[in-house]
């Protein structure tokens, strides 16, 4: 698979085990890693470090086997799920952090690239999600690329 805005290929990764049965160690029924799910959601935690600490402090390392549902599926049933899912919250974040360094420093170009950039892949990944109705259709971001110009 080749990076989205170069023409490089990705770097190798780790890949999880082809096994998808419960671990021996795992001592947690169902029921109580729902209830520390939504715990840990509760305290204001993304499901991707609720799953960082499910297998860290709990061990854990994955709660598909066990439950037969996602983290973000558990967080749905039980109306826990924040209205911007997790990657797109991640890029906005990010964006804003660009943002304000082109504040102080307006004359870096390399900064107002990666913000075209990024605001372009926030556009297709919001896109996406309003196809799937997890973000509302009038759901717009506003580009700060233009603004900057």
């Amino acid at each position: 698979m080749a990076r989205t805005h170069s023409h490089r290929r990705g770097k190798s990764h780790s890949t999880r085990l082809a096994s998808r049965h419960i671990p021996s160690w795992v001592t947690y029924s169902p029921d109580e890693i729902t209830a520390l799910i939504v715990k840990m959601a509760k305290d204001g935690l993304t499901p991707s470090e609720i799953g960082m600490k499910l297998r860290d402090e709990y061990a854990i390392p994955l709660v598909k086997p066990i439950l037969g549902k996602s983290i973000t599926k558990v967080l749905e049933e039980n109306k826990l799920l924040p209205p911007i899912p997790e990657d797109l919250s991640n890029l906005l974040r990010r964006a804003s952090r660009i943002q304000a360094h082109l504040k102080i420093h307006k004359g870096d170009r390399k900064s107002i690239h990666a913000l075209e950039l990024l605001e372009a892949k926030i556009h297709r990944l919001s896109e996406y999600y309003k196809e799937l109705g997890k973000l509302p259709p009038d759901w717009k971001y506003s580009a700060v690329v233009a603004q900057l110009a």
